[in-house]
């Protein structure tokens, strides 16, 4: 932590070397970009390999005897299917509020390490992790606990050539199924590799202890097919994926249905409930939510940025952008945001309000680049 009370991650120092120009992000110092820059970052990373430091992000344990117990404490909380998951298998949910509001997205898996078959792994977002622990502690049943992971860093290896980097280490990744995960040794390092990532790209995302995420950041950098990405290249590429963003594309006033994010809510779950907030969404699903996100192409080369108003032609707003910016693998602006549900229809013509100026626009379909996870 530095004077100010800004955190640092284990490979602050090696950012640095590496000249990357380093920015507060949810309490950190984080590299935003390296001396290429973000385009040729996101580039990379759609060809080839693009190494992140997401050692920031929240890592927890729900902590109980029997999985029984942990899944049942954990789907009071979301409203994913974790009585589902198979040993080492991971799934996307949120936290939700009692309006059906999303307090945080988040990755939970369920353990299969030998004496922890009971727990279950959760990662959080950086900014939110002090409140979501808060959440899930006050919920949490008596005889199942949270237990905050110390001492871990976390770093995502994404691109069409993640697998084959991360195989000459670990040979056995080529056989993990997407949204699981495998324990490996990678050079004496041992490690927690779940096939996921936040790219819509293929790749992985790897928990080792403190001590050893130097030694495998400079393992994976020495390949040739990896470079260094920062928050720059990260946002860019969720964006393009059409991923959300917590407090941007979804936060505690919105919730899952209106979001797009219907998939993640199990089907038993979808009518049977018993998670906090399922009243609100259980109403969304069965009569329509009044707005939704989409995907918004602009006419021209002029982004839209987070919080610009959506019009329909005759001006009337209609909406907010949540996320904007530019696409380089489609060349062009991009931008989701909530509009009234008759306006969300692939093609809708649309205006967006930049300085003060109507800029065309139409509805898109996301993602705006195809996903590419390895199913």
């Amino acid at each position: 932590m530095t004077e100010a009370g800004i955190l640092r991650t284990q490979l602050y120092d090696s950012h640095v070397s590496l000249g990357a120009r380093m920015v507060p992000f949810a309490g950190y110092d984080m590299p935003v970009q390296y001396p290429s820059g973000i385009i040729a970052e996101h580039n990379w990373t759609r060809q080839h390999a693009g190494l992140f430091d997401v050692s920031h992000m929240g890592q927890c344990f729900i902590v109980g005897d029997a999985f029984e117990a942990t899944a049942a404490a954990m789907e009071r909380l979301v409203p994913a299917n974790i009585a589902g998951l198979a040993p080492r298998q991971q799934r996307y949910s949120q936290l939700l509020n009692e309006a059906g509001g999303v307090i945080d997205d988040l990755m939970i898996t369920r353990s299969d390490y030998k004496g922890h078959e009971g727990w279950l792994y959760v990662v959080v977002n950086a900014g939110r992790k002090h409140i979501d622990y808060a959440h899930i502690e006050k919920n949490l049943p008596e005889g199942v606990s949270l237990k905050q992971g110390e001492g871990m860093s976390l770093l995502a290896l994404q691109g069409p050539q993640a697998e084959d980097v991360l195989a000459r280490h670990a040979p056995g990744v080529r056989d993990l199924a997407f949204m699981h995960y495998v324990a490996a040794s990678i050079d004496g390092i041992e490690a927690h590799i779940s096939r996921s990532g936040y790219t819509g790209e293929d790749g992985f995302e790897i928990s080792v202890f403190d001590c050893d995420v130097t030694k495998l950041w400079n393992l994976l950098l020495a390949d040739p097919l990896v470079k260094p990405m920062g928050l720059g290249a990260r946002d860019s590429l969720r964006l393009e994926a059409g991923l959300c963003l917590h407090g941007h594309d979804i936060d505690g006033t919105t919730n899952p249905v209106e979001a797009g994010l219907l998939w993640s809510i199990g089907k038993r779950r979808r009518t049977d409930g018993g998670f906090i907030g399922a009243a609100k969404v259980l109403a969304e699903i069965a009569d329509g939510p009044s707005r939704k996100r989409a995907g918004i192409r602009p006419d021209g080369r002029a982004p839209a940025r987070d919080g610009a108003v959506i019009a329909d032609r005759q001006g009337r707003h209609i909406g907010s952008v949540t996320s904007g910016g530019f696409g380089p693998s489609v060349n062009g602006p991009i931008a989701m945001g909530y509009v009234e549900t008759k306006y969300s229809v692939h093609g809708t013509p649309l205006h967006l309000i930049v300085r003060g100026k109507p800029l065309p626009a139409a509805v898109a379909p996301l993602p705006f680049v195809p996903h590419k996870f390895k199913r």
